[in-house]
């Protein structure tokens, strides 16, 4: 009896995967272009634009990213003064990221970018396609939280 083949091409995971990472790098070109970032600092400069004030491990949590990359992309950007640290009152452990002026306007710049960046993607597929894209991720994402 010949053993089972993974074959890796149709393996949904796999697939996910790869085009999560075409698409990350195809748009990391766009904010790397426009404002010289990497794609930890971009999601580190984008979750605070969005939420305003987070700590580093909220950051790693919503991005999906490694403490390591967070810390860096953090010191990156207050190298840049695109954000303050602020120690928390109760536990001196932790600190609160928040834009400052300069990364708020570096914010703003880039949203209309990401924004224009997926209408473009979008524009690819049909209008089932994109009914079925987002219907199948949020189905995805709302059962693997359930976990």
């Amino acid at each position: 009896m010949q053993p089972e083949i993974l074959e890796l091409e149709s393996f949904l995971p796999y697939r996910l995967y790869r085009l999560a990472d075409a698409v990350s790098r195809e748009f990391a070109g766009i904010y790397k272009d426009s404002h010289g970032l990497t794609r930890p600092e971009w999601r580190t400069l984008s979750g605070l634009g969005q939420h305003g004030t987070m700590t580093a491990s909220a950051i790693g949590e919503q991005s999906a990213m490694h403490k390591t990359k967070v810390s860096r992309a953090v010191a990156e950007l207050e190298r840049r003064r695109w954000l303050t640290r602020t120690p928390d009152e109760n536990d001196r452990r932790v600190e609160h990221l928040t834009l400052t002026k300069a990364g708020l306007a570096a914010y703003r710049e880039m949203v209309p970018l990401a924004k224009a960046f997926e209408r473009e993607l979008l524009a690819k597929l049909s209008d089932g396609e994109r009914a079925a894209i987002t219907n199948g991720l949020a189905g995805l994402e709302k059962n693997l939280a359930a976990e």
